[in-house]
């Protein structure tokens, strides 16, 4: 048969299991069974067992667990006060005010929690009711907490960075030190644009609030020092090459019940909560990826990688006209699955055309994780926005439009690593130099 048809058959038959409702991992595994039975002659069964069990058994998803864990017990500490005290005395001053606290938050709660959900509604419980009472215009302080909830993808410990690593056989280590430059400079851009939007439209912000004395805002950073303590304790340790991706996650799963015992939060309730909670996510991600495994064997069986690497080979695409067409390609996906099932349905049949076409695969991780960010905040299945449309009752295409500057600039952040590619890979190379 053509592999061409093959192709059209095996996507339509994805597309109408997903439209079904049924779960993601059972879609993959369906769709995989199917081509093994139908167009290659190998006991089925065997090739099932053995690459499930190849994909579960890997030392470098146990980390996995253990930073959703360690996200579950902060979201349900008073770490979001602490960050808002702490920030905001020094956010006062700029242009923009306390709507950098978003963004700032944000970017640190990513940095231990790992997801752009629990980054989204740990800030915003906290940050949305505080601005609205001040008279923030609330678009902005609804966009900002959108495009700034997406940072948990992408600074490490990042859920999204581990699920790529282990499908593509990349150091995760390397991944997640990559992620820290690109996440800084997302941060720049979104701090950027809040600045002068305010400096424009001074007549939509409130009116300033009195400084605040020298040694309270210094006395109000103290409250920073123990998530502090926790990102240098989990990166730190990663960068330093005191610790492998899996040993920092037993440290920051330890530094946070330590953190939520000494805060108080920590009850046998919240400790059984956050396990289960942790317990949950982990299995649904570990089902996606082993379903995703036994995909990339079945289309491996097919042949449809290497005749569609072929295939974009003979176009003559240069690297960024390929690049351009995956990030339009990766946006509408993302539009219809969530971004882990984004990554693993897609790395088998990308993989080989991005190799042939010269990228660096931690490169490349990078610039994807970016892209699925922009993801989560396009409907309809934006998860960041159901976040925020449970929490403020708008309608999804409300925040979506909301959001859509925070898009924009992320388009800009994937030109720029697109361009300089040394933003994502200068610290990982300096690191194994090292």
């Amino acid at each position: 048969m053509d592999i061409t048809i093959i192709a059209v058959a095996l996507g339509v038959g994805m597309l109408a299991a997903l439209a079904t409702g049924i779960w993601v991992a059972v879609a993959l595994f369906a769709v995989a069974l199917a081509a093994i039975v139908l167009l290659v002659s190998v006991p089925a069964g065997t090739v099932l067992a053995t690459t499930v069990w190849g994909a579960s058994n890997s030392w470098d998803l146990t980390a996995l667990p253990m930073f959703i864990w360690m996200g579950e017990i902060l979201f349900r500490s008073r770490l979001s006060e602490d960050m808002f005290a702490g920030l905001a005395p020094w956010m006062r001053n700029l242009p923009g005010r306390l709507l950098h606290v978003n963004i700032l938050g944000c970017g640190i709660f990513a940095a231990v929690s790992g997801s752009s959900a629990a980054t989204t509604a740990t800030i915003g419980k906290m940050s949305l009711p505080e601005l609205k009472k001040r008279g923030y215009d609330e678009r902005l302080a609804i966009g900002t907490l959108a495009g700034s909830g997406t940072l948990g993808l992408l600074i490490p410990p990042s859920i999204i960075l581990i699920v790529y690593g282990a499908a593509t056989e990349q150091s995760i280590a390397r991944l997640f030190i990559a992620g820290v430059l690109p996440g800084a400079m997302l941060c720049v851009l979104f701090m950027g644009y809040v600045a002068l939007w305010s400096v424009m439209n001074r007549s939509k912000m409130p009116p300033k609030e009195p400084p605040v004395p020298l040694m309270e805002r210094i006395m109000a950073t103290r409250r920073l020092f123990p998530i502090l303590l926790l990102i240098v304790g989990v990166v730190g340790s990663i960068y330093a090459g005191l610790a492998a991706p899996t040993e920092a996650a037993a440290v920051g799963v330890l530094l946070s019940l330590l953190l939520s015992w000494l805060s108080g939060t920590l009850t046998r309730k919240t400790f059984i909560e956050a396990l289960m909670g942790a317990t949950r996510t982990s299995c649904m991600i570990a089902f996606i990826l082993a379903g995703a495994a036994f995909m990339t064997v079945a289309m491996g069986f097919t042949g449809i990688p290497r005749e569609l690497a072929s295939w974009i080979g003979s176009l003559g695409l240069t690297p960024f006209e390929l690049l351009a067409a995956l990030t339009i390609f990766f946006v509408v996906l993302g539009c219809f699955l969530d971004g882990i099932s984004v990554v693993v349905l897609t790395t088998s049949v990308i993989l080989p055309m991005v190799e042939q076409a010269g990228l660096d695969l931690i490169w490349f991780g990078i610039y994807l994780v970016i892209v699925v960010e922009m993801s989560q905040i396009t409907p309809p299945v934006g998860f960041n926005l159901f976040v925020l449309q449970a929490m403020t009752g708008h309608n999804i295409f409300k925040v979506a439009r909301m959001a859509l500057p925070f898009f924009l600039l992320m388009v800009v952040a994937v030109i720029i690593v697109t361009i300089f590619p040394e933003v994502a890979l200068w610290l990982p190379n300096n690191m194994m130099a090292h």
